[in-house]
Order: C-alpha cells, then sequence, then structure tokens
C-alpha cells in the first residue's frame, strides 16, 4: 500500500543544515523573521513559550518537538513575563558551543535543540504546502526517545557528532510529521491522512495517479456524496481534491524529469496523462517553463 506522508517527504529530501544548543534563564525573548526556512525546536529540558503567526501561543515543555514547515515569524520567550516594551534578548555565546539566553549566571530553567533544515526538493514550496503549518508533538514515547539521543548527542563532545546529529535530526523530523498525523490543527495532508474517509481518496491518488480521476469518483470510493467530500476535502487539506491531485502529479513529473531517463512523452504517461502535449502545456502554466527546458535546467 502506497503511503503519501512517506512519499512526500522522500521527494522533500529533508537535510539537517544548522543547529544549535540554546539555554535560558529568567526572562527573554527572541522574535525571528526568517524566510521561509523550516525550523525546528526540541525541548531537551524545562519549558518555554512559542508564538508563531496567525497560531495561538504554545507552551512547550520537556520532550516536546516542534516543526515549522515554512517559518515566517515567530516568538520564542521564557516563563518569566515581559512587557510589550521590552528588548528582544541577544544570546550569549558560552565556552562550550552553547548559547545562553536571559540570565547569565545561576541555573538554566530551560535548555534547547534549535535549528534549521533544508528541504532540497526543487518542488520543496509546493510539497511544503501540503504540510500543516505548524507540527507539535507531545507524550509520543518513540518521539521523546530520539529527542532524548538528540539532546545527549548535543551535549557530548564525541567524534563524529555532527554526522550523528544531522542523521538524528532528518529521522526525528520524519518521525513527528508520522506521529502529528492525527493531531494536526492546521489544513493540510497530515490532517487529510487523520480523516479516515479523506484518507481513502489520498491513498488513491497516489496509488493510481495515472487514472484519470474525477470529485465523483474519488467521493465515492470514500462513500461520500461528491458535494460533502469536496468541502470536507478542501477544508481539512487546504486545497479542493482536483488541485490536490494536480500538485502531486506536477511534484512527481518534476522529480521525474530531474532523475529519470526517458523523454516527456514517458513522464508524461507515468504522471497521468494522455499526450505529451497536454502535459506539456499544463506543466508549463503550473511551473513555469515547458518539462523538456526544466530538464535541463542546472540545478542549484
Amino acid at each position: 500500500m502506497i503511503d503519501p506522508l512517506a512519499e512526500v517527504v522522500s521527494l522533500l529530501q529533508p537535510q539537517a543544515r544548522f543547529s544549535k544548543v540554546v539555554v535560558g534563564a529568567g526572562a527573554w525573548r527572541v522574535r525571528r523573521a526568517e524566510s521561509g526556512q523550516p525550523f525546528y525546536c526540541a525541548v531537551i529540558d524545562g519549558a518555554c513559550e512559542l508564538g508563531v503567526e496567525a497560531q495561538p501561543p504554545v507552551h512547550l515543555r520537556q520532550g516536546d518537538f516542534v516543526l515549522i514547515p515554512s517559518a515566517h515569524r515567530f516568538t520564542m520567550s521564557g516563563n518569566e513575563p515581559m512587557t510589550p516594551a521590552d528588548a528582544e534578548t541577544e544570546p550569549v555565546a558560552l565556552p562550550d558551543g552553547e548559547f545562553r539566553l536571559g540570565r547569565q549566571d545561576g541555573p538554566a530553567d530551560v535548555r534547547l535543540l534549535i535549528g534549521h533544515c533544508a528541504f532540497d526538493s526543487p518542488d520543496a514550496a509546493l510539497l511544503v504546502s501540503l504540510l500543516p503549518r505548524l507540527v507539535h508533538v507531545r507524550g509520543e514515547r518513540r518521539l521523546a526517545t530520539i529527542v532524548e539521543l538528540v539532546g545527549d548527542e548535543s551535549r557530548a563532545r564525541r567524534p563524529a557528532r555532527d554526522v550523528i546529529l544531522a542523521r538524528l535530526l532528518e529521522v526525528l523530523m520524519i518521525e513527528a510529521l508520522r506521529s502529528a498525523a492525527h493531531t494536526a490543527a492546521s489544513p493540510g495532508l497530515l490532517r487529510g491522512l487523520a480523516d479516515e474517509r479523506l484518507a481513502v481518496a489520498i491513498r488513491h491518488m497516489h496509488e493510481s495517479m495515472t487514472r484519470p480521476w474525477t470529485v465523483a469518483q474519488l467521493a465515492k470510493e470514500s462513500a461520500m456524496s461528491r458535494s460533502a467530500f469536496f468541502e470536507r476535502f478542501s477544508r481539512a487539506v487546504g486545497v479542493a481534491p482536483m488541485e490536490y491531485l494536480l500538485a502531486w502529479r506536477m511534484a512527481c513529473a518534476k522529480h521525474l524529469l530531474r532523475t529519470e531517463e526517458g523523454g516527456v512523452a514517458d513522464v508524461a504517461r507515468r504522471v497521468g496523462y494522455g499526450s505529451a502535449s497536454a502535459f506539456s502545456v499544463a506543466f508549463a502554466r503550473h511551473v513555469g517553463s515547458p518539462p523538456a527546458r526544466y530538464a535541463r535546467a542546472p540545478t542549484d
């Protein structure tokens, strides 16, 4: 059976690019305005608060893991209150490689492993749009175990520490997406897969991408009326059923054009188009360049 989440994560090609251990004590607050980079945070010890634009504040505690697939503006703060007029806190680099926020002496209230990862897929923006804006996982034993391993490795000075951390963080991110499938609050693929009826339709679109699906056919597979299915799918996933199918076909087409031998006609057939010309028109409209030119273009 095709696993849609595994397929999306595989195409995203997640890589851990940067991480650091941050400790905080007393009152502190940091604001970041990133350019869409995926941001993650694992709470090794203690507690703090995370605020993401258009989302209610999230109280984080030991063992929690947060992934923001496309971070723009977010705020992290300690448990002691700060007024809106208080200045943002600048992290202070410590001799052991960690960074400290807030009060510089005494025990820390929280220890975090934070950082940015990267999605190496050339179609990352499209795929990220299928994920929730915020993934927050708590109470998952497997995930807590990985967070513990990450924390232990981040504190140690063993050989190949950075290599091990990178691999652990990749596993941590994938496990977080899988664990959050049944708790996703914001629209996206995870929320769609958590709905038993919608999950049937999503799996059919992934298993049989070449079928000329219609909303009525997908609704029938989900044992729902056409109108009820369309509304439920759009609300849960954040895009209409045919938009999702088109996005997935185009993501697969881009991957095939860059990684597989074969012409445009072969790719068109493999992603569900009856002719190379129809595929070329759809691809150019969606991507901004014809498939042949896209296949020849150098990758970053």
